[in-house]
């Protein structure tokens, strides 16, 4: 019969094998096409900050699919994920699987543009122009300066060079310490009425 502090020296030892081996909540065959706009929630604290900032809202992060040589990818502007030692933050491009892995996500969505697809396909080259760029992370959150970008300036930025509109004017004042900014929240890009959502999850 196992002691008590073996038990708990296995479970912890399983716990730290599930979480090496990491996963996705993007569910198997989810079809996602260059210029869709992809939604995340996560657990962390930046993701708790932006959901109190955006009462009502569903999701914390946002990101666009792009074409990569053939292979869908997801670029998107993200402080506190870094690829490497002193990786700063930055617009990456990255996998669906690894935008909606675990340890980053716990719901997600993926909408589209109503029609148009040549323009979401222009809006998603534009996307790889900007991560192409080494376009850092906006941490003034100042979608007037895009030398530097934060999530959601990015895939409003994109879609408004091809002249549409997803977030409207409304800019949303959040205080933070030592700062207050007026920017872009998710849901004012999920709630567009240009767009219609493909999955949940």
């Amino acid at each position: 019969m196992k002691t008590a502090l073996e038990l708990i020296l296995i479970t912890l030892m399983l716990a730290a094998c599930t979480e090496q081996k990491g996963g996705t909540i993007l569910p198997e065959g989810t079809e996602i096409r260059p210029g869709d706009i992809v939604f995340r929630r996560g657990s962390g604290v930046t993701s708790h900050a932006v959901m109190m900032a955006d009462r009502g809202g569903r999701y914390s992060h946002v990101g666009i699919a792009v074409d990569s040589a053939g292979t869908v990818m997801i670029v998107h502007a993200v402080p506190g994920e870094p690829d490497y030692k002193g990786d700063p933050d930055r617009v990456k491009m990255e996998t669906p699987e690894k935008f909606f892995d675990i340890t980053n996500a716990v719901v997600g969505e993926i909408m589209r543009l109503k029609g148009d697809t040549a323009k979401a396909r222009n809006a998603a080259r534009h996307a790889v122009e900007i991560y192409r760029r080494k376009t850092l992370f906006d941490h003034d959150y100042d979608d007037n300066d895009t030398t530097k970008m934060y999530c959601c300036e990015l895939v409003e930025y994109v879609y408004k060079g091809d002249g549409i509109d997803l977030a409207g004017k409304k800019r949303h004042e959040v205080n933070l310490p030592g700062m207050k900014i007026k920017c872009i929240l998710p849901s004012d890009i999920a709630r567009s009425k240009r767009l219609r959502s493909i999955a949940k999850f």
